[in-house]
């Protein structure tokens, strides 16, 4: 499996644009074609400007070609040093021979003559459905590797971040188990002290009871010799 993203890997890059370019480049081939089969002179202004057309969209074509043979050539010799496969680069290699291949016989056929109604049939140089559904299907393929690698990124960084919070939770799990046996103790110390007021309350108030009951005797006992005062005097009296 390739270690490059179509963003990193410049072979990628050109190869979308060739591609793309070989797409809107082959109607332009069967038009041209068309149109000389039906031109009787070279001088046809129709025909020049089909000509054009396809000889621009070839030259933008070729340029893009070379650059992705330079590339074929820097990592065909060590694959694994930019982390392809032998596959990989066999399968670049291919691609390059095929749409150099297609660009010549463009070329090739730019460069008849017009002769008249002799010309072959523009259908007769028709790309097949096949070589066009090979080239997508690997495009394809190799998008979707892309989408999958990114992915197993994406599923990394987020299995990371599950274990991070995890170890977050171990951890204040740990410090509510602290504290919980923090709270204990200090319960139990309010429950000590709670206790040692209320025995104080308890003593206090005996106290208070037997200080009453005193100063209730003394009162009586005033009133007592009050009363025998009273009793004497009316004796007397």
């Amino acid at each position: 499996m390739m270690s490059l993203n179509t963003e990193e890997d410049p072979f990628l890059q050109v190869q979308q644009d060739v591609l793309s370019q070989l797409q809107s480049t082959r109607p332009l081939f069967t038009s041209y074609l068309r149109i000389r089969s039906l031109a009787t002179t070279a001088s046809s202004p129709e025909l020049a400007s089909a000509r054009s057309d396809l000889e621009s969209a070839l030259s933008s074509l070729g340029e893009d070609l070379t650059d992705l043979v330079e590339s074929v050539k820097v990592v065909e010799s060590n694959p694994s040093q930019y982390g392809l496969s032998a596959a990989e680069v066999t399968r670049r290699k291919r691609l390059v021979q095929e749409v150099g291949g297609e660009i010549e016989d463009m070329r090739e056929e730019l460069a008849s003559k017009v002769s008249g109604g002799n010309l072959p049939d523009p259908s007769s140089f028709a790309i097949g459905e096949r070589e066009q559904d090979d080239y997508a299907a690997d495009f394809e393929a190799q998008q979707q590797e892309v989408m999958m690698r990114e992915q197993d990124q994406h599923l990394d960084g987020v299995f990371q971040t599950v274990g991070n919070l995890r170890q977050q939770a171990a951890d204040m799990g740990r410090e509510l188990e602290e504290q919980a046996e923090m709270l204990e103790v200090v319960d139990n110390l309010v429950d000590r002290v709670g206790g040692r007021l209320q025995t104080g309350m308890d003593k206090l108030k005996y106290v208070m009871r037997r200080n009453e009951d005193r100063l209730s005797s003394c009162c009586i006992g005033v009133l007592i010799v009050v009363l025998i005062i009273l009793l004497i005097l009316l004796l007397v009296i």
